[in-house]
Parts: C-alpha cells; sequence; structure tokens
C-alpha cells in the first residue's frame, strides 16, 4: 500500500480554513488541514512541535530538542514529517539545523476548531 504524498503548505501560508462552525469544509482545506492534525498525531512529533514553538526566541536548533527518547535519525525522520505537513520551517547554519513553526499554522489550527464563533 503506497502512501499518498503529504501535501505541503508554504511557510507564509495564511490560515486555510475558516471556524469548523462557519461552513463546511471544502475537500482541499480538509486535506491540508488533516494532513497537519496526522503529522501531530504522533505523540515524539507533538513533543517535537512543543518543544521548538516553547523555546525561546522562537526557533530551536535541533541539537537542543532531540532528547526525546528516540534515535537522532528518528528524530530527523519526525522532523522531516512536520517540514512536509507545513507545520515546521528549518534553516542550515554551519553543521546544525534550526526550526520554527511555521507562520500562522498555530493560529490556523486553533481558528478552524474555534467553536465560539
Amino acid at each position: 500500500m503506497s502512501n499518498p504524498k503529504v501535501p505541503v503548505l508554504e511557510p507564509d501560508a495564511a490560515p486555510c480554513c475558516p471556524p469548523i462552525t462557519s461552513a463546511e469544509l471544502s475537500a482541499e482545506d480538509a486535506a491540508r488541514m488533516a494532513a497537519m492534525f496526522k503529522a501531530l498525531s504522533d505523540p515524539v512529533r507533538l513533543r517535537l512541535f512543543s518543544r521548538i514553538a516553547s523555546h525561546p526566541g522562537g526557533e530551536a536548533c535541533v541539537c537542543d530538542i532531540q532528547d526525546v527518547g528516540v534515535s537522532q535519525p528518528t528524530v530527523s525522520h519526525h522532523l522531516k514529517k512536520l517540514r512536509e505537513a507545513g507545520l515546521l520551517t528549518s534553516e542550515r547554519r554551519g553543521t546544525w539545523v534550526y526550526y520554527r513553526v511555521a507562520p500562522s499554522v498555530v493560529a490556523g489550527m486553533a481558528a478552524l476548531l474555534d467553536l465560539s464563533r
């Protein structure tokens, strides 16, 4: 069984969707949001995402966040999946890679789930 390619969001993409209570999601918006939630459904990925989001300055070197109970290659795999889902951006500086939560992603996910609107 082949894995479908995860849709990639542009790093500066605006939140994709209005609150879930305001209108039915289009098939495209549903696929995009599902890819992000799927990427975060893994406990290791969620911990990595949380470490990056809460790191001082809003970015983290992989050297500062890799202690999540799995091997370094597995950490790299999980970070790649988070990047492919559009949740993280990365920048290589020398031998290290620095990660940031992609602009507007957290706000977009929160807005989608906002039931108060």
